[in-house]
């Protein structure tokens, strides 16, 4: 990342800090809570107990991120998560574990990890104009730590976890949220400030004033809809689709390697937006990574090899990549500053539900079916989610103002 200023460094840091954190607890606490309880469905209601809040506070997190300092909601936010993670060795030590003080704890997790990210979203276009880098490549550069923390971080829980205890690992989690709130200090105070503060009315009447924005808009309502629709193919596909089929092959070994290729494919996905991105018509890279995502979709759907799989997994980061890059560069620039937070923090919010919804149609699919047609029923859905949005015409225009 040569050539990036210092305050644009502070701020990918932290993001690539946050989601480390994030990674580390994913793969630490489930093995935690079955070591508390000695029951896998305790793990189940854990994560059950905890996305009713999630969604909440999702909600919840993108009025408050209109109404303060965007750089100092992002660093409570990492603090909440540090000291929600740190409080589980502790209350261990203290009074030993149950089953309601996981939940709990989790809960207050929730508080930071949703209002975090949407947070850091909301700051991208201020870093940007601040640091002089361009919106293309600061999004670039944070899609590809959104990819590095997504091959580094299970892999080193499970490092962690062959090597010290769990109190210990989640120490560790806890120390880079900490570490995230620290790097995010490094900003100056004046990108977070709102440029048109909103006004003060009910809670409700704020959340509709975002929700106005999504409905009046169908460029961001397209947007938001393959946000979405992305998550939902993928939660049914990594989440249930892959684990059942290569569990009746014998291989479940497999699926991290998929994983890891769908990985090191975002990576180069993010590599070749961030130095190319500027260059071309935004109308022919969306084109290109709605198609490259969909035949990635299709090829895993198809579960015609491991080696087919695996290919697919490849195409579908690098194809995903791209596409994600491109929607935050797009959403950045046309939010409005007064409910950027509100819109954002609404996706966000969706995103805690959209994800098991995909694993629960496939997991129905998968009982009456077969894991093949459980993949591909999850596919139909994204692309009746890309025709919807083609067919209204929220992608027709997608080039700068300025080169409008």
């Amino acid at each position: 990342m040569t050539g990036v200023p210092v305050v644009a460094l502070a701020y990918l840091g932290a993001h690539l800090l946050s989601l480390l954190g994030n990674g580390l607890a994913a793969v630490a606490l489930p093995l935690i809570v079955l070591q508390a309880t000695g029951s896998p469905a305790s793990v189940a209601a854990v994560s059950v107990a905890t996305a009713g809040p999630a969604l909440v506070v999702g909600l919840g997190a993108g009025l408050v991120i209109d109404r303060i300092n965007r750089r100092t909601g992002s660093i409570l936010s990492d603090v909440v998560s540090a000291l929600a993670v740190a409080a589980i060795p502790v209350v261990d030590l203290l009074t030993g574990l149950t089953l309601g003080w996981l939940i709990a704890l989790a809960i207050v997790g929730a508080f930071g990890d949703v209002p975090g990210l949407t947070a850091r979203q909301v700051l991208v276009p201020a870093v940007a104009r601040h640091t002089g880098v361009s919106l293309e490549r600061l999004v670039g550069l944070r899609q590809a730590m959104t990819s590095v923390a997504l091959v580094v971080g299970p892999a080193a829980a499970g490092t962690l976890l062959t090597v010290f205890d769990g109190s210990t690992v989640l120490f560790v989690t806890a120390a880079t949220s900490a570490a995230a709130a620290l790097l995010t200090l490094v900003l100056p105070h004046r990108l977070g400030r709102v440029s048109v503060p909103a006004a003060r009315t009910s809670v409700l009447t704020e959340l509709a004033a975002g929700a106005r924005v999504l409905r009046h808009s169908r460029f961001l309502s397209g947007t938001v809809g393959l946000t979405l629709g992305l998550a939902l193919v993928l939660g049914g596909l990594q989440g249930l689709v892959l684990p059942v089929w290569f569990s009746a092959l014998g291989r479940a070994d497999l699926l991290g390697l998929v994983l890891t290729a769908l990985a090191l494919g975002m990576l180069v996905g993010t590599a070749v937006f961030t130095t190319a991105g500027v260059r071309g018509s935004r109308g022919w890279w969306t084109v290109g990574a709605l198609v490259g995502t969909t035949v990635g979709f299709l090829t895993i759907a198809s579960l015609a090899s491991p080696v087919v799989v695996l290919a697919g997994a490849a195409l579908l980061g690098l194809s995903n990549a791209t596409l994600g890059a491109i929607l935050g560069v797009l959403q950045a620039e046309r939010i409005p500053d007064a409910t950027h937070g509100r819109v954002l923090g609404l996706q966000n919010a969706l995103l805690q539900v959209t994800a098991p919804a995909g694993i629960g149609l496939a997991g129905v699919v998968a009982e009456v079916g077969s894991p093949v047609a459980a993949g591909l029923s999850v596919v139909a859905v994204w692309v009746v989610v890309v025709a919807v949005v083609g067919l209204s015409g929220a992608l027709r225009d997608l080039e700068p103002a300025a080169v409008r």
